[in-house]
């Protein structure tokens, strides 16, 4: 992952402004072996395992991904694989998700995002459908050290963090 990365930029924020009741832990993809249908169960990698543990035990995902080649990133789609395989079990299936992206280009994540949604549709997950978080020409939003500073950004992530508590909360009831 990119050192000042605007995605891990977006997830810090997020972290910083998180409504109460909820706790963000950032996961990282970039240890997770390329998806094999024909990996034996009993001996699945401890990074995978560890990966699929903690999506378990979420309430809900928040994912954050850049734009590559007006989709997903293949490490994201290679996670979600691993995740929502019917060979190792679908955990996505039910898992409520809120997602947001950050972009240089002039369209944010706006194809990519199109494409996750695509991919979890088939994994049965819930993505939220409002508010939708595109952040484009992001080079101009972020500070030299990788920290978001656009007061219009932050609004949108803390509706998109409230949107995601209250889709718990009326799954709890």
């Amino acid at each position: 992952m990119r050192v000042h990365s605007y995605n891990r930029g977006l997830l810090a924020k997020a972290g910083e402004i998180l409504p109460k009741g909820l706790v963000l832990e950032i996961m990282e993809l970039n240890r997770i072996p390329l998806y094999n249908d024909d990996q034996p169960k009993e001996n699945l990698p401890e990074a995978l395992i560890e990966f699929r543990e903690k999506i378990v035990t979420a309430d809900a995902l928040l994912i954050a991904s850049p734009e590559y080649n007006y989709s997903m990133t293949g490490v994201l789609k290679n996670a979600l694989d691993w995740a929502s395989s019917n060979t190792f079990c679908n955990i996505m299936a039910g898992k409520i998700i809120a997602i947001m992206g950050a972009s240089k280009g002039l369209f944010g994540t706006t194809r990519g995002q199109m494409h996750l949604r695509q991919a979890l549709h088939a994994m049965n997950a819930k993505p939220l459908s409002r508010p939708e978080v595109f952040v484009r020409k992001s080079g101009d939003l972020f500070d030299d050290s990788g920290h978001l500073i656009d007061t219009a950004t932050i609004d949108r992530i803390k509706e998109l963090l409230s949107a995601l508590l209250e889709t718990l909360k009326a799954k709890l009831t």
